[in-house]
This record gives structure tokens, sequence and C-alpha cells, in this order.
């Protein structure tokens, strides 16, 4: 009689060690790497997912004292996407690789899969620039605003079974609609798991998509790669744009992945040796939105209100539809001096800086203090440039005449219909159409003390370019290169300075970067080894820096957690 084991990973919080399982006769030939099963474990039963069919001898026990498998719940992650998770699990600190795949299961059992649907309708426009990316292996295809990237999207589909990632659920079922209509087989994820287990043309959904099956996977796609939502927010922290290009590589196929403005990590780590490809530089002009700058470096006196003149002009003509956008909540202060005007900036990183309880300019960016005093002129008395929202919106109804809705992204209601309306960058997703968007300080965006600041205020006017044909810009600092980069439908102009900003502080992608709080948090950071730098305190949580990734996560993986300890380890955190 043939003696089969299994090693199954219980699904149990806190728990990373495997443990091995007689395969009962009768379950054998549904037993397989990636099934989803019943155990018992501690005299209870748990699922838990086969990680390794064990050969003779391998079994950590003697066979006869092993506990066989109760049942075998249905399919689960194939063995490609175990070992991704093995790897996501260094890659982001996780310590343990079953967060990665639970996002990579059915959220349902699924004891038996639909047969494969591969169309054989002729595709509609594709992109000869996508197409010609993913025949030489991957890269980066930099798409306006307002441009269509569907073509870009069968380009991929061409190539055979594609995978698809998109920031939101809503635009996975657009283009999923779309297709469908053109006779293109779609899984729609989390929904369609069994589908796409099955086997169709197009798997598409938002960042957990990452992590869908996807059988004979010929491509794989990131749409605005740019979007902070393809990056997860609780612990651990990876992003989607990162475990497409890694399985993509594990695979042997081409990434395609697509933005307006591709970050710094993109261009650095998966545009390849062609570069970024984008179109002729009228015709991605000509897609990108009309930026209206208001410079407001002339007030004189300053003005504590952010309601200006041009600003005026757009929201009492009641043939416009106006969104004004104010991000106050979360964020440094912006200051300015009052004798020179100037805003107040970090020496060390351009970065807007705030002042602390004993009255010193302090720069959460880069760690930087300095006396309260402008760098411009020597002037101390500075102005706080910050209005809330709801104060905004009583000046916006007073100017408009009309009613003003405010917006903010704890709504839970539909927004009510109007000609303005005012709130936090939330309100972009909320509104559905508009002429006109207005950024009232956006400086506290370009300038915010966090290192992938241009990147983020190029997100904001990526969106809001998507939502009105016009967008209106208020600034003290018209030349920034992200207004410009904008102004001219050229995300170019930033590039440089970016790049030569972040290898010289050592930054994302030129080093690794994590940022661990909670409490144990002093004693987890000094069992680490020498590759990793530390700064902070355990008041404001601990930075640490490394040369690579790995070597980051191998160090936080091997230190032990304190006991009682509540910790949020968080690598490559976007809003540091």
């Amino acid at each position: 009689m043939i003696v089969r084991v299994a090693r199954v990973l219980p699904n149990v919080t806190g728990l990373d060690k495997s443990f091995d399982y007689l395969i009962p006769e009768g379950l054998a030939p549904r037993v397989q790497v990636g099934s989803i099963v019943r155990v018992e474990l501690h005299g209870r039963r748990i699922g838990g997912w086969v990680t390794k069919m064990l050969d003779d001898g391998e079994a950590a026990v003697d066979a006869d004292a092993l506990k066989p498998i109760a049942k075998v719940t249905g399919h689960g992650p194939d063995a490609s996407l175990l070992d991704l998770a093995d790897w996501a699990a260094v890659r982001w600190a996780a310590r343990r690789s079953r967060p990665f795949i639970v996002a990579a299961s059915p959220q349902r059992a699924i004891t038996s899969l639909p047969s494969q649907r591969r169309s054989t309708s002729e595709l509609g426009a594709t992109s000869p620039a996508a197409a010609e990316i993913l025949q030489s292996g991957g890269g980066v295809l930099r798409l306006p605003p307002r441009s269509d990237v569907l073509p870009a999207l069968r380009s991929a589909i061409a190539c055979g079974p594609t995978l698809a990632v998109t920031p939101t659920i809503v635009d996975a079922h657009s283009f999923a609609l779309r297709l469908r209509r053109e006779g293109v087989s779609v899984a729609l994820m989390p929904d369609d798991w069994a589908s796409a287990m099955g086997g169709v043309d197009l798997v598409i959904g938002p960042r957990s998509a990452a992590w869908a099956p996807c059988p004979d996977m010929a491509a794989a796609v990131v749409l605005d790669e740019h979007d902070e939502a393809l990056q997860e927010e609780r612990s651990p922290t990876w992003h989607a744009r990162d475990v497409i290009v890694e399985r993509c590589r594990r695979l042997g196929v081409p990434h395609l992945v697509v933005s307006p403005a591709p970050t710094l990590t993109a261009i650095e780590t998966a545009a390849g040796d062609g570069g970024v490809v984008h179109p002729p530089f009228m015709r991605e002009r000509s897609a990108w939105p009309t930026i209206t700058v208001v410079d407001r470096t002339d007030e004189e006196p300053w003005k504590k209100s952010l309601v200006t003149s041009a600003l005026i002009d757009r929201i009492r003509n009641p043939d416009l539809t106006v969104v004004c956008v104010s991000n106050i909540t979360g964020r440094a202060r912006l200051m300015a001096c009052r004798a020179c005007q100037s805003l107040i900036r970090c020496e060390r990183c351009d970065a807007a800086v705030g002042q602390s309880s004993d009255l010193r300019l302090d720069c959460a960016r880069c760690g930087a203090t300095r006396p309260a005093v402008c760098q411009e002129c020597g002037a101390t008395n500075f102005a706080n440039l910050r209005p809330g929202i709801s104060r905004l919106r009583e000046e916006l109804e007073g100017a408009a005449a009309r009613p003003v809705v405010e917006v903010s992204g704890t709504d839970t209601e539909a927004v009510a219909s109007a000609g303005v309306y005012v709130g936090t960058e939330a309100v972009l997703y909320r509104v559905a159409n508009a002429d006109v968007v207005a950024f009232l300080e956006f400086d506290s965006e370009m300038l915010a003390p966090r290192f992938r600041a241009a990147e983020q205020a190029m997100s904001l006017l990526i969106r809001a370019g998507r939502l009105a044909s016009e967008v209106l810009v208020q600034t003290f600092s018209p030349d920034h290169e992200v207004i410009r980069a904008a102004a001219e439908g050229n995300p170019d102009i930033v590039v440089p300075s970016e790049r030569e900003r972040r290898v010289m502080l050592g930054l994302p992608p030129f080093g690794a970067l994590a940022r661990v709080v909670g409490t144990g948090a002093a004693e987890l950071v000094r069992q680490l080894g020498q590759g990793v730098q530390v700064g902070g305190d355990e008041a404001t949580g601990f930075v640490l820096r490394a040369d690579d990734w790995t070597t980051l996560g191998t160090e936080l993986n091997g230190a032990e957690r304190p006991k009682g300890s509540r910790l949020r380890v968080e690598v490559d955190p976007p809003r540091l």
C-alpha cells in the first residue's frame, strides 16, 4: 500500500508552521499542491493549504503517527503562486506567506472548475507601441490621462491569456464590460475566481488580482501604475506592480506597465532596456487637460482666503460644474514668510516644513531642523496658509452666490447635486462629472514632507484631468516641475530632479525603506544587524534603511517579536 503524505499550512493567524498529514486513499485524486483542505489541529478542525506533496521518508514523523486530512474543501492557488508568496513574505517583511496565500485563494469553496473559454473573435484596434513593448520582453508605456488604454490591453490579450490589474473594481468592471461586448472571455476578480482558474482570455480586477489564477499566462498588465490604490494599506504593504513584475519574471512572460506619469520605481525596475515608451509629443500633449495656473506670489498683502479672482470667475458661471479640492486633514502645515512672501522650505530636501512646539522648523521628510528664520530674508513672522474645508465652503458659497456641497471621504450617502463642490481629494472620486477642477492650495501636495510628494501631486492632477477638461491650480510655486510637467504634458520634466534627490538620500528605488511603529518597536529594531540603518524613535516610529529589499526583509523577519508587542511594519511606506 502506498502511503501519501502532504504538508499543510494551517489558516491560523500568527502561526507560520506547517504540519504533515496523511492523504486518505479516497481523497488522493483531489489533493494536490494548492488544494484547500480541512485538518485537525489541537483538537479542532481548521482550514489550510497543501504546500507540498512529500516523498517517502520526507515526513517529519513516522507515517503511522500522522493524522489524516479530514476533507478537501476545494481548489486553491497553484504551486507557482505559493512560491511567489514565499518571495513576498521576505520582500515585504511579512514573516509568513499566509496573507499572500489568502489573497491568492477564492473567497468561497470552489469544488469544480468550468471548462476553458478562449475567444476566436477578432480583437478591436490594438496599440503598436504596446505590442512592441510586449514583444521585446516587457516595459512601461506612458499614455496621457484622457487617452483610451483599451488598445494597449487588447495588444496584451493578442499574446494569449492575460492578467490585468487596475486601481479600483469600478475600473476593472468597465474594461470587462467593454471587452465582453467584443467577444473576449473575461473573468472579473474576485467573484470569477473559478472562471479564471478554468481559463479565459483576460483575468482582470483590482489590487488583489495580482494574485489571481491565470493558467498559461502569456502577458500581464498594470494599469494606472501611479495610483496609490495599487498598494495594500494594511501590513504587509505589498504593491501589485512589484508582484506582477516578479510573477512575469518567474514565468518568463512580458509585463506591460501603463500610466500617464509612471513612478520612478516603475521607470527604474520595470521599463526594461528600451526605457519609457510614449506617443509623439503633440499627440501626448493634446490628451492632457488644460492646466490653468493661478500664481499667488504677487498678492499684496497676502490673503488668508483661498478664493481667488480666477476661481470666482468659474464658480459664478452657472454653466460650469466646479470641483474645489483642498487637502487639509492629515497634512503638515504650509507656512510662508509674511515679509518676503517665500514659502518656508527645507534647505536640504526642499519640502515644506512645519513649526514644532519649541518654535523650531522641522522637516518631516529628511529630519532636518533649524531655527524659525526665513531662508530668504531672515524674518521670523510666518503665515499659516491652511484654512479648513468647512470655512472654505462658506467662503465659496458667498462668492458663488449658489449652493456649495461639502464632500468628505467619510460620507456614506450619495453626493447631492450641485454646481460647486468642495472637499479633500475624495471629492475627485465621488463626483461623476465636472467642467473645472480647482486645487485651492496645491503647494501642500507638491511640497509635502513625503519623499513621493511629487509623484502623488502628479497623480492628483491626472485624476482631476480625467474628471474635467480644465484643471485650475492655485500656487505660490508656479515654476515647480510638477506644474510644468502637467502644463506641458511632459512627465519627463519631473524625473531628473526626483531621481537626483532619491539617489542622494538613498530612497526607493535606490535603497530599501521601512517604518516600524507600535509597542515593542524599540526592542525589535535593537535586534537588527549592521546592514540596516535605524532612525527615529518609539514615539514617532522607527525608520529603517537598507541597500536592498532582501536585506531589509530578511533582517526584519529574523528579529524576534517581543512578547505582548503590537507592531506595524510598513515596507516601502507610500506616505513617509
